[in-house]
């Protein structure tokens, strides 16, 4: 028989190691997410507005962080996103749509907005056939969409200003600078300016302000691209966009109605593998902090979520939104338990057989534990019987030896486990018996 007792209590460790595993779980379940977001164009809104995010995102210990890889231009960025490089980009879709991204929030719509004083005549598109066109900004993207657009109406345009007056059915493209650009219209430098830019923004006041304090009457054609419609249809990357009627100016009325025109947006993006609950988690922080943002950068109030009519519209529309986002817009975040209700059943289920496993195992201890003392209790009642057969005296004290081994190896055995009470009655009766059946045969031998 052995007489090493187990000193591991095997239940008590087996409810150790799943309590460490549920503790382990719940500290990487409440670790924060943290994502790499690439940011573009260099000097632009968005990569101050993205820094911000980010910043505040730590400051109030969101369960989500951003990691900032910076890009020159979005074109870098997007690609960035499409080689998994990043998790969410910053992403113009005329210039580069990637092929994984899906939108999480529209970080500015641009309208292109073509201002001329009234006294130029020119009120539409075609009326800039032969005549020189401003433009404030010098991004190759926005020239390309003025491009797009004057090529539908037939007209080329000329990149660099012509030393004579553009063609009859050309426009040359004039950069001036903003404070500069009154006198150039008074000059007739330039007979109109093109704005690529989110209407609302005081940069857009300003610009349109200047084109009606360079004409005599102070007065201005503000105009868009009427066909906007069917340039989308051909180009579905681009977006219509309406300026409100009055935005620039309500004495006289400017525009005097809404004005219909196409437009690009900035977007951020998301890779389409990002998980719907982080991707939720994203575009509700975002839009909680909207405010508190705009305090830094006044660009936070341009952040608007896209429109859309139906959640099958928003999953299959020509730019698709992130079902996540989608799940903050109508509300309809996982809960805690219905994000991880996986993972608690199968921890379940995994801890329901790791019980039984145990309960099993717990019994099959026991048993072992009573079986020895069966055993012990049977070599008792051997040596009774041996010791009535007739032994000479070393026998009898070997076997008397043997006899207090047995007591104490079936007291150890009760006493590192409960064991049943008519088993230890049993041995106990052995005990006695074996003693006193040996003392008598030593009795008759004395």
């Amino acid at each position: 028989m052995s007489k090493h007792p187990r000193r591991r209590e095997f239940l008590l460790l087996a409810i150790t190691i799943l309590l460490v595993l549920a503790a382990a779980g719940a500290v990487y379940l409440s670790q924060a997410t943290t994502l790499t977001v690439a940011v573009a164009p260099s000097g632009g809104t968005e990569p101050a507005l993205i820094k911000a995010y980010a910043e505040a995102l730590t400051r109030r210990g969101k369960s989500v962080r951003l990691k900032i890889l910076p890009f020159d231009g979005v074109r870098e960025s997007a690609e960035a996103l499409q080689a998994g490089k990043a998790d969410l980009a910053v992403v113009r879709p005329d210039v580069f749509l990637p092929q994984n991204g899906l939108t999480l929030a529209i970080l500015r719509d641009q309208a292109l907005i073509i201002a001329a004083p009234s006294a130029s005549g020119i009120d539409a598109v075609p009326g800039l056939a032969g005549k020189r066109l401003g433009t404030i900004a010098r991004r190759g993207a926005d020239q390309m969409l003025i491009k797009t657009v004057m090529e539908h109406y037939g007209l080329s345009l000329l990149p660099e200003p012509a030393t004579e007056a553009p063609g009859e059915k050309s426009v040359a493209l004039v950069p001036v600078e903003e404070d500069k650009l009154a006198q150039a219209l008074a000059d007739k430098q330039i007979d109109a300016v093109a704005l690529l830019t989110t209407p609302t923004t005081p940069a857009a006041q300003r610009i349109v302000g200047s084109v009606g304090a360079a004409g005599p009457d102070g007065k201005i054609n503000l105009f868009g691209v009427a066909d906007g419609p069917a340039l989308i249809e051909r180009f579905p990357r681009l977006q219509a966009v309406t300026v409100a009627a009055g935005l620039f100016g309500g004495d006289p009325r400017t525009p005097e109605s809404d004005l219909s025109t196409l437009g690009a947006s900035y977007r951020l993006m998301a890779r389409s593998t990002l998980s719907r609950s982080v991707a939720a988690s994203v575009t509700q922080h975002l839009f909680e902090m909207r405010s508190g943002l705009a305090t830094e950068v006044p660009a936070a109030n341009y952040v608007l979520a896209p429109s859309y009519d139906t959640t099958a519209a928003a999953t299959s529309a020509r730019l698709p939104i992130h079902p996540g986002a989608i799940d903050y817009y109508e509300r309809e975040q996982q809960s805690f338990i219905e994000r991880y209700e996986t993972w608690i059943y199968l921890v379940a289920f995994l801890g329901g057989g790791v019980g039984s496993a145990l309960a099993w195992l717990r019994q099959r201890v026991f048993r072992l534990r009573r079986e020895r003392i069966e055993v012990a209790t049977e070599r008792l009642l051997d040596i009774q019987s041996e010791a009535r057969s007739g032994v000479d005296q070393t026998r009898r004290e070997a076997l008397a030896s043997e006899i207090d081994d047995l007591a104490a190896e079936i007291v150890r055995h009760a006493v590192e486990r409960p064991t049943e009470l008519r088993t230890i009655e049993a041995a106990a009766i052995a005990v006695d018996t074996a003693r006193s059946t040996v003392r008598r045969a030593s009795g008759e031998w004395a």
